[in-house]
């Protein structure tokens, strides 16, 4: 095995942590000695100021997990639509909360169409959809969006939007526009992300006020530590550093699709950063895995994807150097073979 790994499975912010994060861990460590704030005023505060909602409409959680958590807790024993392929934990929760669980698995490669949701929307009472898209990285179109929420909320169906990587993309279209103006709307946004913070644990969620007031009645207090409040605010005043990455992703991004491309490979039009990748003579890609492996590279695999089955690999966009390798390594697969 190689001395040194690196983690291309992981898709947080090459840039690495917010610098004021860092810059002030030292005078947040006297904070700790008291509860935090269970309400999270301040932090809510800045969000309602950047995304222009109610308070109301606000929930802060322990990560995107625990948002989800509570809301598969929310809807237990309802009937429940995941498009697919999509984050994992969304069905995992559900199921722990015995939903009946639909899947709508998209085409292979049309991950854009979504003209297999619309009849199950009917039969359904909440629908989650990661946007951008984990694994595909794909994103919609406005009016693919509106079209969704529009017959959601016409069925009455909760359409609960996991916008955890809405932040890498250069165009992006929020459903938190739609938030105020309608009863079945749901946003998920994480912060752990592009801040990279995953440590620390921290999002927040949009949606009708009585789902939100329900959810907070099943929260454990204190959910969100201290710091993790205080770094929230920082995150939510970082517009720099966030654009500062948005254009150096979509830089790299664009390199490697064309030379990945040119090596003969099958890749997502990902608008964000990650790309799902396909050696297309291979039904499954474990052999590239374990090559990578040795060349201390490590990719996401996608067997546990519904649809994907194992038939893509998953690789984040990392710096320039670290993406170097990974081309190079993959050059070196296809010379080999």
């Amino acid at each position: 095995m190689p001395k040194q790994l690196i983690d291309f499975s992981v898709n947080l912010n090459p840039f690495g942590t917010l610098p004021s994060i860092k810059g002030n861990w030292v005078n947040w460590i006297d904070i700790i000695e008291d509860y935090p704030d269970p309400d999270g005023y301040r932090l809510i505060q800045a969000i309602v100021a950047r995304e222009q909602i109610c308070q109301s409409r606000i929930l802060l959680g322990n990560g995107g997990a625990e948002l989800i958590t509570l809301l598969a807790n929310f809807l237990t024993k309802k009937r429940i639509g995941i498009v697919q392929p999509t984050f994992i934990e969304y069905e995992k929760m559900c199921r722990a909360f015995q939903c009946d669980i639909e899947h709508i698995v998209l085409q292979e490669g049309k991950w854009h169409d979504l003209s297999a949701v619309y009849p199950i929307i009917k039969d359904i009472d909440a629908l989650f959809l990661c946007h951008p898209n984990n694994p595909t990285g794909i994103t919609y179109n406005k009016e693919t969006l509106r079209k969704l929420i529009e017959q959601c909320e016409q069925e009455q169906c909760y359409l609960i939007i996991d916008e955890a990587f809405y932040d890498f993309a250069e165009e992006f279209e929020s459903a938190v526009s739609y938030v105020s103006a309608h009863q079945y709307v749901i946003v998920i946004r994480s912060l752990t992300k592009m801040y990279s913070i995953a440590g620390l644990r921290l999002g927040y969620m949009m949606g009708p006020k009585e789902v939100i007031s329900s959810l907070k009645d099943i929260q454990p207090h204190w959910s969100i530590n201290s710091i993790a409040l205080e770094a929230g605010i920082h995150c939510l005043d970082s517009e720099a550093f966030v654009m500062k990455t948005r254009k150096y992703i979509a830089n790299e991004r664009k390199k490697m699709q064309v030379a990945l491309e040119e090596m003969g490979f099958n890749v997502s039009k990902s608008d964000v950063n990650y790309l799902l990748i396909r050696d297309d003579t291979l039904h499954n890609q474990e052999p590239i895995i374990r090559y990578l492996l040795q060349k201390g590279i490590v990719p996401r695999h996608t067997e546990n994807y519904r649809g994907l089955n194992g038939k893509w690999i998953r690789v984040a966009i990392k710096k320039e150097k670290e993406n170097e390798l990974l081309l190079k390594a993959l050059q070196s697969w296809k010379r080999r073979n």
